[in-house]
């Protein structure tokens, strides 16, 4: 934390615009040796000054940039701090660099200047670990719901319920150390009471994790089927190209596609699949091996049949595979009249939602990514919904922490000592307390910011 660091801000390669950081004690000088401002103007806080960086062995021009210097403690690293924009070539950045090492800083370790916003206070734990959400988000939804996180919207969530744990605590606290005085004694009715409203406000949270990780990390869809039923069009209506390559001969696709797409906010990783039937050709059997595969890995599967004929020997072995899972069947080819019964599907697949489609003209796409859309949020979040818990390590904190009042719970059930409830209410509040970083070890620490790139 003494050390001045320093690292490139900016996506390596060519661009407009590439940007060194440089945080701690040691910035503005480190800065005042290499930078040359401009008819000798003056380096002002939160001010851009256009300049010339300088090799100080031998006095030459690396390149003309932008610097700023930013003092402490309303910066982003609650350190003093200075970025030098330089042109976005990767020399200009990497001879810049080797000049502020050379002049006393040193290179900062991936997610070093967010662990300093944390150490600092400038930020709590989860708002730090919003941080690389925000930079990783593949969608405008989990963008949104990074930033809100990064906002602290999930931290006052926790703190809001640490506070109502507290309480409690309190409450024990006093009623063991003085059983004798005239204060209002927490009856063990009343004690059930308050864990079951703290338990409900963390089932709360948790039950938008399912939501929250699909939003973050994409839901891996499968499409199957037999040979020449659709797959291929599906997937090149949904990505709005043509990917896949469709023709009237069966076993075109010998091997898995996948792609991902965006679906009304939602990340979608699509897989189509080979058609899955009995063939003599190795390189076909190959895909639908791949294909099985897939099918068995996909958090949901598209089943598609051709609605102009019966269902075939194909069809009915992959609604064996089906029976346990949650699919969505497609009745295609609509266009050439259907003799398939729905009620045939709902009596095979409990769980089936059907969708009659034309695929090779598109028809049938709106419904299909409103599946998708209900599938996410389950009718049960709204889309402006900004409190959603996506990260693995804090939904674990969150588990153990209602396991934990479960423990106590029981414990008061039981007739145990308060003493020993205490025990498990504390537990609960202390996981509570890292996810926000108040109660978190060093090596916790280190794993978070490890995930981080340099100069972040």
């Amino acid at each position: 934390m003494e050390d001045t660091i320093a690292a490139i801000a900016t996506a390596y390669g060519e661009g407009g615009i590439g940007i060194i950081r440089i945080s701690g004690e040691n910035s503005l000088s480190i800065l005042n040796k290499i930078f040359t401002p401009f008819k000798n103007s003056k380096i002002e806080s939160r001010r851009m000054t256009y300049g010339t960086i300088n090799d100080t062995s031998n006095g030459h021009i690396i390149d003309e940039v932008l610097a700023v210097y930013m003092k402490k403690p309303s910066t982003y690293t609650a350190e003093d701090v200075v970025e030098i924009n330089c042109h976005g070539s990767i020399i200009s950045l990497k001879r810049t660099l080797e000049l502020v090492l050379r002049e006393g800083a040193r290179m900062a370790e991936p997610g070093e200047f967010t662990k300093r916003a944390f150490l600092n206070g400038r930020l709590d734990l989860s708002q730090a670990e919003a941080v690389i959400d925000v930079i990783k988000a593949k969608t405008d939804k989990g963008f949104d719901v990074a930033v809100s996180q990064l906002d602290g919207q999930l931290s006052s969530r926790i703190k809001e319920i640490r506070k109502s744990i507290l309480d409690l605590l309190v409450e024990i606290t006093v009623n063991i150390d003085y059983p004798d005085e005239d204060i209002e004694y927490l009856t063990y009715e009343n004690a059930q009471k308050q864990i079951k409203l703290i338990g409900d406000m963390i089932e709360n949270l948790l039950s938008t994790a399912d939501t929250g990780r699909l939003i973050k990390e994409g839901i891996k869809v499968a499409i199957v089927g037999k040979p020449n039923v659709g797959k291929s069009s599906l997937m090149n209506s949904l990505l709005r190209e043509s990917r896949a390559i469709v023709t009237e001969i069966p076993g075109t696709t010998r091997d898995t596609i996948e792609e991902s797409i965006n679906v009304r906010g939602i990340p979608v990783n699509l897989i189509d699949t080979a058609g899955i039937r009995d063939t003599d050709d190795i390189v076909e059997q190959l895909g639908i091996k791949k294909s099985k595969e897939a099918f068995n890995s996909a958090d949901f599967v598209i089943f598609i049949v051709d609605g102009s004929c019966g269902l075939t020997e194909e069809d009915n072995e992959i609604l064996e595979l089906l029976k346990d899972r949650r699919c969505l069947v497609l009745i295609n080819k609509q266009d050439l009249g259907s003799v398939i019964d729905k009620e045939l599907f709902q009596s095979k697949l409990n769980a089936a939602d059907i969708i009659p489609t034309r695929l090779i003209d598109g028809e049938g796409i709106d419904e299909i990514e409103s599946y998708i859309e209900g599938l996410v949020y389950g009718g049960k979040i709204s889309q402006k919904e900004s409190v959603l818990v996506n990260n693995v390590r804090h939904i674990e904190l969150l588990e153990k922490s209602l396991k934990s009042l479960n423990d106590a719970s029981q414990m008061i059930g039981a007739g145990e000592a308060l003493e020993f409830v205490e025990v498990d209410i504390n537990e609960a509040y202390a996981l509570l307390g890292e996810i926000i970083g108040e109660t978190v070890s060093d090596d916790v620490l280190d794993e978070v910011f490890s995930r981080f790139c340099l100069g972040k």
